[in-house]
């Protein structure tokens, strides 16, 4: 491989490995530990691949009880290294042959082999440069379960897996459904080799590749070339030894085996994290959410409050003098809810009823729709999260609403325009009828001790006291009147001012705790399937 491609490929696994890692925090405590704890161990044993010796490229031979796989290793190997014996199984332990034994033992301490033998130059496999280390594994159809574990072990360490069977077992299904078939995004890293064609007809080696060849298809490796060989006559040998040199010389192996890797971690991961993407959140859901919230906060009630407190006040300041203080008595609704004192909105607190059964319900069902309509079309784990980021602040939501309603503006202490001007005519026609009632009083009195009585000026007839008093009288009566309609009129007003502003004040309460949250996770989610594409 060129210097220029093998900058290439460490970039693009560079960037795949940091694109897995990011899924892999994105997916914490939303996925399934299982899956996160594969995808950690990819991780973490490419990390540790990527630190050790790039100049070596391990080879592990791989193979079922009988295979004959011993005898191959020490016929590729050009020694007699490997056990081979007629009790099965014989390899209880790896065995590493190491061309070039600077800078490997590092790379062995990682793969804990113990046994390390020095190899010679082979034709073919090896010359004096090395960069070559072969291992002879135990079987992984051992009954010893020690012997399992080691090859379950090294089968995700190695760099290039040589899968080795033979003719009597080469289509077991347990060899296929166990071990091969879980390597099946391998290819690039996989040899498949058949021992032993020595014991078939002629005729028979053919068939027997071709049904070997059928059944890779089914286990995914269709584009794997198999190699059929001889331990014992030879046969196939140098074409192998061949392979595995241009592997070894290509330094490739190590990247391309943990691009495989990523991708079946990546897989998994998305197997985990199921199809699907979420619909988000739209204008519309945002609106009902609003809604549901300001039900639950009694928005209503404070917006009849209001109403009444704006009458209430407007009676007192434009009513008939004679009869306003009456009004006084009267307990103003805002007040009586707490909304008319001062205090900063984050101390404030309203004297609403406490959110009962009913409020809590309402809340409750409007954050639910809420979640369900942005978390529709997600997969399973992600669907959930959504919804679980949705009710987060499940339990300060009820404070935080009543809240917002006691930090509203609601315009409570603004005095109409019109009052001062009513008020004061109130009390100009008032002050008019007082004194036409002083003037007659003063007459009677006059009457009365029979003493002089002036001369009263009159108006088309009408004695200027009287028209005084039925003045001021009418005009008060008239302007109180005429204050109810524009109290009235004004009181609508107020209260739609109100409820717009309350439902903003509970819109960005939702917005804080029930929206905010929701598209934070949504987001989460979506970085989660970017990084996992990435990967890709």
């Amino acid at each position: 491989m060129s210097r220029h491609r093998e900058s290439r490929t460490e970039s693009t696994l560079d960037r795949k490995l940091a694109a897995l890692n990011q899924a892999r925090e994105l997916g914490e405590g939303r996925l399934d530990d299982a899956a996160l704890e594969n995808v950690y161990g990819v991780l973490e044993r490419a990390t540790s691949r990527r630190s050790l010796s790039a100049d070596h490229t391990v080879v592990g031979f791989f193979g079922a009880t009988g295979s004959g796989k011993s005898s191959l290793f020490n016929a590729v190997s050009g020694a007699d290294a490997a056990r081979v014996a007629v009790r099965r199984p014989t390899t209880s332990e790896p065995l590493a042959m190491i061309w070039g034994m600077e800078g490997s033992a590092p790379l062995l301490d990682w793969l804990e082999i113990a046994d390390r033998r020095e190899g010679k130059p082979v034709p073919g496999l090896m010359d004096d440069a090395g960069g070559l280390v072969l291992l002879d594994l135990p079987d992984f159809d051992s009954v010893q379960l020690s012997n399992r574990a080691i090859v379950e072990r090294l089968a995700g360490q190695v760099d290039v897996l040589v899968w080795v069977l033979d003719p009597q077992k080469y289509a077991d299904a347990a060899i296929h459904n166990d071990f091969i078939r879980a390597f099946s995004t391998h290819a690039d890293v996989t040899l498949m080799v058949l021992n032993q064609i020595d014991k078939l007809d002629s005729a028979e080696v053919k068939p027997v590749l071709e049904s070997l060849a059928s059944i890779l298809d089914r286990d995914g490796l269709s584009n794997v070339k198999i190699s059929g060989v001889s331990a014992l006559t030879g046969q196939g040998v140098p074409e192998l030894r061949t392979r595995i040199a241009t592997v070894v010389k290509a330094k490739a192996a190590k990247s391309a085996r943990l691009a495989a890797d990523v991708s079946v971690a990546a897989q998994r991961l998305a197997e985990a994290s199921g199809e699907g993407e979420a619909a988000g959140v739209h204008q519309q859901d945002r609106k009902a959410l609003a809604a549901g919230l300001a039900n639950a906060a009694h928005v209503e009630n404070v917006v009849s409050a209001v109403r009444a407190s704006y009458k209430l006040d407007a009676t007192k300041r434009t009513g008939w003098p004679v009869t306003r203080w009456i009004s006084r008595f009267r307990k103003d609704p805002l007040r009586r809810l707490s909304l008319r004192r001062e205090g900063t909105s984050e101390v404030n607190r309203t004297s609403l009823p406490a959110a009962g059964a009913a409020e809590l319900a309402q809340l409750d069902s409007s954050v639910r729709d809420f979640a369900d309509a942005a978390s529709a079309g997600s997969s399973g784990p992600w669907r959930a999260s959504i919804r679980a980021a949705a009710r987060s602040n499940r339990a300060e939501l009820p404070d935080a609403l009543d809240q917002a309603v006691a930090g509203t503006d609601l315009k409570a202490n603004t005095r109409a325009w019109w009052w001062p001007v009513f008020s004061v005519i109130q009390w100009l026609a008032l002050l008019v009828a007082v004194g036409g009632l002083v003037w007659l009083g003063v007459l009677a009195a006059l009457a009365y001790f029979q003493m002089p009585v002036p001369e009263v000026p009159k108006v088309e007839g009408w004695p200027l006291p009287t028209l005084m008093v039925l003045a001021g009288v009418v005009l008060g009566i008239f302007l109180a009147i005429t204050s109810k309609f524009l109290a009235a009129a004004g009181a609508s007003g107020r209260a739609s001012l109100a409820r717009r502003r309350l439902r903003e004040s509970v819109a960005a309460t939702g917005e804080t705790l029930v929206v905010d949250p929701t598209e934070a996770e949504i987001a989460h989610f979506r970085a989660f399937r970017e990084a996992l594409a990435e990967t890709r």
